[in-house]
């Protein structure tokens, strides 16, 4: 992909099809935290363009009628690698139904099997999840006195992220929590696309606060996200 700059979501999403990225049983990667920092509108455009049997790796499947919860509804995720996903009905009926395969990880293991996957780290021990289920039939170690479990990393065909800002050349800020798993998951996608608020000159995000730098960037586009809000608490008027 040549240029970072993109009109629309379809436009990424067409570029994509016609590249063969995207294609039946794919994996992608989605970034945010509930529904805060997801890539709404290029999950809209994947929807659309009717892939199918997709792994989706991602830490919550949104909610039933937005984020991966809308690939959901039209079945296309075949399997999920979460770790969280409590907010979603049609995700619960699907695995209780035996129509969605789901591999379960502890939040810090999953975090950090995407980013060795961005790093090149094909595998790392951990002492999350020894003798538990998450163990079963993983390979474990005693290190230093201690036991360990094997995971290995994650990567995947198309990575999408969002950030609260890009410059030119795909240089990337986020903002705040929205920040979450957005970074590694732009490091360890073959391709990856960026949906941002906001597009900058060259320059203009200072070097010191880039979180992503543009080399891990195939194309961003600038979108109009509306932002939901997973679960709204106020007091009592």
């Amino acid at each position: 992909m040549v240029n970072k700059r993109f009109d629309s979501p379809r436009a990424v999403m067409d570029k994509l099809v016609a590249d063969g990225v995207i294609r039946d049983g794919m994996t992608i990667m989605a970034g945010g935290f509930g529904l805060c920092g997801i890539p709404e509108q290029l999950i809209i455009a994947l929807r659309d363009t009717g892939v199918k049997n997709i792994t989706a790796i991602s830490n919550n499947a949104g909610v039933d009628d937005w984020g991966l919860g809308l690939l959901l509804q039209t079945k296309q995720i075949r399997k999920m690698i979460s770790s969280y996903v409590g907010e979603n009905e049609e995700f619960a009926r699907q695995f209780l139904e035996h129509e969605l395969e789901v591999e379960f990880n502890p939040q810090g293991t999953l975090a950090e099997r995407i980013r060795a996957g961005g790093a090149g780290i094909p595998a790392f021990f951990t002492a999350t999840g020894v003798g538990t289920q998450i163990a079963e039939g993983k390979e474990t170690r005693v290190i230093d006195g201690r036991e360990y479990v094997l995971e290995t990393w994650l990567r995947a065909d198309l990575s999408l992220v969002n950030a609260d800002v890009a410059d030119e050349t795909g240089n990337l800020r986020y903002r705040k929590t929205a920040r979450n798993f957005n970074p590694m998951m732009a490091q360890a996608g073959a391709v990856t696309i960026a949906e941002v608020n906001k597009v900058v000159p060259i320059g203009e995000i200072e070097p010191d606060a880039v979180h992503t730098v543009g080399a891990y960037i195939d194309g961003i586009v600038l979108t109009h996200s509306e932002k939901r809000i997973e679960q709204r608490t106020v007091s009592a008027s």
